[in-house]
């Protein structure tokens, strides 16, 4: 696995979470999947993914996008 895969991997469990708990918890936990979606967005302009460093640092081989 690649940094790249992992950074959707997490990103998707994040959604999920977030939907999963909002729906059994609290509304509130909505904000979870609004901040996974705007931190996506925000990587995808800038290219700065905290999770891919954090990835990267943990000895996965980077992939394309993130490097």
């Amino acid at each position: 696995m690649n940094v790249d895969r992992a950074v959707l991997v997490f990103a998707g469990f994040v959604v999920l979470l977030g939907v999963a708990l909002s729906l059994t918890v609290h509304p509130w936990w909505i904000g979870l999947t609004i901040f996974a979606g705007l931190n996506m967005a925000q990587a995808g302009i800038t290219g700065f993914c905290p999770a891919a460093m954090i990835f990267k640092a943990l000895g996965l081989r980077p992939g394309s996008a993130f490097r």
